[in-house]
């Protein structure tokens, strides 16, 4: 797996204007390459009257799966330069659709190029981005008695604390960078007397 992977901060729509054509680019994060189809669809469905609804998508931490498709504008010129624009900005877990409705104006290949990748460009500064983390999924069984301050005790050394269930014993799950594991359990040792113990997981991403 990949130690991190940058995606958008959150879903949205930029509008940019080039000879009189509007193109709305939307963003928006997608896990899986059906989310994103989902979206594109939601987003032609919103826009029936466009002349066009250009799509570029990236999915995976390492980028495993690209998809463009042009939407009828000539090809090479709309979802080429949008899927180059989100991997040169090495963005992942992330859908773009441009919307063009035409204004008039034949812009040309080059033109249309510099209008769709730009339309993405645009929007990934608009709506900013954010870096998920690999982390490791941790488990702490630990007494009543002592899982309250353990647990404050977890978030103020800046550990990610994701669930705490209470039942004969409370157990806190905890996403903790793979160098922190032993620390961690050191830790644990120490301020629970030994009485804790701490069960590893799978992996996740979170924020950074």
């Amino acid at each position: 797996m990949q130690e991190q992977y940058r995606t958008i901060a959150r879903e949205g729509v930029h509008e940019t204007e080039v000879n009189r054509s509007r193109f709305l680019c939307a963003l928006a994060p997608a896990a899986t390459e059906q989310e994103a189809q989902d979206f594109i669809a939601r987003v032609r469905a919103e826009h029936p009257t466009a002349t066009h609804n250009c799509f570029a998508y990236v999915i995976g931490a390492d980028a495993s799966v690209q998809k463009a498709s042009d939407d009828g504008e000539p090809g090479g010129t709309a979802g080429v330069p949008m899927l180059q624009m989100l991997t040169r900005r090495e963005v992942r877990y992330t859908v773009a659709v441009v919307t063009r409705y035409y204004g008039g104006v034949k812009l040309g290949a080059g033109g249309l190029i510099r209008a769709y990748g730009g339309a993405v460009g645009e929007a990934l500064d608009a709506l900013g981005t954010v870096v998920r983390r690999r982390y490791r999924l941790a488990t702490v069984t630990v007494d009543h008695q002592r899982a309250g301050k353990l647990e404050n005790d977890l978030r103020a050394t800046g550990r990610a604390v994701r669930e705490v269930r209470y039942a004969e014993a409370v157990t806190i799950e905890v996403a903790i960078p793979e160098a922190d594991v032993e620390s961690l359990r050191r830790w644990l040792a120490d301020v629970t007397a030994g009485t804790a113990t701490l069960e590893l997981g799978g992996e996740a991403y979170g924020d950074a």
